[in-house]
């Protein structure tokens, strides 16, 4: 008899997004193990191995739980890479029970979902995404690390259509970042990019998970 599909899940937690467009919307989230990338500047090195080997039904049931005290609407999958896994049942049991999920990825891998909501991350040095994410990503995020050029906000820029807000978000809130990216923002109004932003980390300001 077969066994039952787990998932490699490192915790489960209420908290807001933090990040992105969804900022401050009471959320809960899932993150789940592994990475394919191993970005310098990651702030989630904890999630690239280990876990709880977990069957979908019994992160549903966990989420369902911390939703009777924490009663909001999104759940958000997160990592490490949340698409390592395949959480095609996690997200289609979430949205029957009445749930809207986000996914967070680094947009290099894709897999068919019933997700509301992709926020993609492209990483350096290629800054590569999976050709079936650009049309479904509501935003896309990148971190303002001290490599960053203009060219690669450019590069990002046009792969993704221009009605999909490009959020340039500075590396843990350090103070140079904040700076460079203002310098980038405005570099980007003056050559024309169109839907560039400027965003945080909210959860960090306010200290919550």
């Amino acid at each position: 008899m077969p066994q039952p599909r787990t998932l490699k899940v490192i915790e489960v937690f209420p908290s807001v997004q933090g990040e992105g467009l969804r900022l401050g919307e009471p959320t809960i989230f899932v993150r789940l193990s592994g990475c394919n990338l191993h970005c310098a500047f990651c702030d989630t090195k904890y999630a690239r191995r280990g876990g709880d080997d977990c069957a979908p039904e019994e992160v549903i049931d966990l989420v369902l739980t911390i939703r009777r005290l924490f009663p909001c609407r999104w759940v958000c999958l997160t990592g490490g890479e949340p698409l390592l896994q395949d959480i095609g049942a996690l997200t289609r049991g979430l949205k029957r029970k009445g749930l809207r999920v986000q996914v967070e990825t680094n947009g290099t891998l894709r897999r068919p979902l019933t997700a509301d909501w992709y926020s993609v991350s492209p990483k350096p040095p290629k800054f590569s995404v999976a050709p079936g994410l650009i049309s479904k990503a509501r935003e896309v995020k990148l971190i303002v690390t001290r490599p960053l050029s203009f060219r690669d906000v450019q590069k990002v820029r046009r792969k993704f259509p221009s009605k999909t807000p490009l959020l340039l978000q500075p590396q843990s809130n350090l103070d140079w970042s904040f700076r460079k990216g203002w310098v980038l923002v405005q570099r980007s109004l003056r050559a024309g990019l169109p839907n560039v932003r400027l965003t945080l980390q909210a959860h960090k300001v306010f200290k919550l998970p």
